[in-house]
């Protein structure tokens, strides 16, 4: 697969007034390629394109109403494991970062999943790190089944596989996938990954293709910003959503964008994407893909989240916990130290057991949220801006 365009200079400013006079109801030309090219979606995220910013503000919304309404889909992360055998360094699951881990059995991913459910949700995103002795194909299986009868959507976010491998997690009632590369600069992904199938950068670029090929109907992806330059970063997620969109057109596809947050290793963050750069970066992905859902989680504060609604966001997570139990504290009791893929107890009375009031387990979470407000707080909010938030909009009855 060679999709990834070389991003030496920016183009002139002809082309942002050009990409601001495209019509959103001619996005596409007769052969269903965007109107709105590459070089177009570089322009877009420009420092020349920055001062036009609130003409860029008002072309997005006015796009994003055309082809999504006024409506925010909410959804909600359930991590079911944080083992993981990848030694990424600006993941808080990494291998050597000795945290406190725990992977749920079945009974405590159906009490996680309920809480959910009580709380509104419909639309729920599994999520584990990559470890085949605690989080194999068939626990996955296990898991998406349990869960199907009462939950219309079921996505995952889980260590790459083949296609056979997929199947029968497809089989069992999950219908879309998530796949971040992290980042599309080589070196860098080279650099960040020093341990663990996960340094295969070709293996996981090409995952969202053998997911496509064991039939999921959605793909999301995205580069982890904060890693390399951001404006390659986004010019190369645009070139593969591209080359997905030809290639896997059954398909929908959604590109989320998620910043780095603090987790546990303490990374810091090698490149800054400010929030003014994140406005700029919603309302080009809007404008070169109108029909393209764009995500984004509670990795954003609250304020920043309300301020992007109406600019081309259709996806959002709320309430969400970035540790396996955090939303009813199942596993607490089960919770060690991993050791080269050996659990290793607590000793009685460790420290380590404190009670946490803020917290309903003390595994240790991927990444800080940004955004802390319940679910229902951020419901209200959405309806306040004159959008409706969606729970459900799918149901499998309509494959059948």
């Amino acid at each position: 697969m060679s999709f990834v365009p070389e991003f030496n200079s920016l183009p002139l400013e002809a082309l942002v007034k050009k990409s601001l006079a495209t019509d959103a109801a001619t996005a596409r030309d007769a052969a269903g390629k965007p109107k709105i090219s590459l070089a177009d979606f570089a322009a877009l995220i420009s420092p020349a394109a920055a001062e036009n910013l609130e003409a860029l503000c008002r072309r997005a919304q006015l796009m994003t109403q055309q082809r999504f309404g006024k409506v925010i889909r909410l959804f909600a992360p359930l991590y079911l494991s944080n083992e993981c055998i990848n030694n990424c360094s600006y993941c808080g699951f990494s291998r050597d970062n000795p945290i406190l881990r725990v992977t749920l059995s079945l009974d405590e991913v159906r009490r996680e999943a309920a809480e959910l459910k009580a709380q509104g949700f419909r639309n729920l995103l599994l999520v584990a790190g990559e470890h085949p002795k605690f989080v194999s194909n068939g626990y996955m299986r296990d898991c998406i089944a349990a869960l199907h009868a009462d939950w219309p959507s079921i996505s995952l976010e889980v260590g790459p596989m083949e296609t056979e491998d997929y199947r029968p997690l497809v089989a069992a009632g999950s219908d879309g996938l998530i796949v971040y590369q992290e980042t599309y600069d080589r070196e860098i992904y080279s650099q960040m990954h020093t341990a663990g199938p996960k340094r295969n950068f070709d293996w996981r670029l090409e995952t969202p293709e053998r997911a496509y090929a064991a039939g999921f109907r959605r793909l999301g992806i995205s580069p982890l910003y904060g890693l390399a330059d951001w404006r390659y970063e986004a010019l190369s997620v645009a070139a593969h959503a591209e080359y997905l969109l030809r290639n896997c057109w059954k398909a929908a596809i959604t590109i989320s964008l998620p910043r780095l947050r603090p987790c546990a290793g303490e990374f810091q963050p090698l490149t800054h994407l400010g929030d003014r750069e994140l406005v700029q970066l919603v309302c080009a992905f809007r404008l070169m893909f109108p029909d393209v859902g764009l995500v984004l989680s509670t990795r954003e504060p609250a304020r920043l989240r309300n301020g992007l609604i109406p600019l081309g966001i259709t996806m959002m997570s709320a309430g969400a916990r970035t540790e396996p139990g955090g939303y009813t504290g199942a596993g607490k009791e089960k919770i060690h130290h991993t050791e080269r893929g050996v659990i290793k107890e607590l000793a009685s009375g460790s420290s380590e057991w404190a009670v946490q009031p803020e917290r309903a387990t003390n595994a240790t979470g991927q990444f800080q949220i940004a955004d802390e407000r319940p679910p229902h707080e951020v419901a209200a909010q959405i309806r306040n801006l004159g959008y409706e938030p969606v729970w459900k909009d799918w149901d499998a009855a309509l494959t059948m």
